[in-house]
């Protein structure tokens, strides 16, 4: 590989923000907040809004969302 054109492979914490459930990986994305990890260790803290933590797939649940009073909102906004 080329040097010098490779962004920097690192070790971050991702969290998933709709369970709180946090696990180490490696990534090249970078993130102005950091977290303390097991280790002792201070990573950089990437935020993700689904992971296997909360993902319909990996837990067998399914998440039922309330559309009607979203379509109703929509309604009486624009006054249809």
């Amino acid at each position: 590989m080329k040097q010098g054109i490779h962004p920097d492979f690192q070790p971050v914490v991702f969290m998933d923000t709709s369970t709180g459930h946090q696990f180490l990986s490696a990534s090249t994305r970078k993130s102005n907040e950091t977290v303390a990890w097991e280790d002792g260790n201070t990573y950089p803290l990437i935020k993700v809004e689904v992971s296997s933590d909360s993902h319909p797939f990996f837990t067998g649940k399914q998440k039922i969302l309330d559309a009607g009073g979203q379509v109703e909102r929509f309604k009486k906004k624009y006054n249809m």
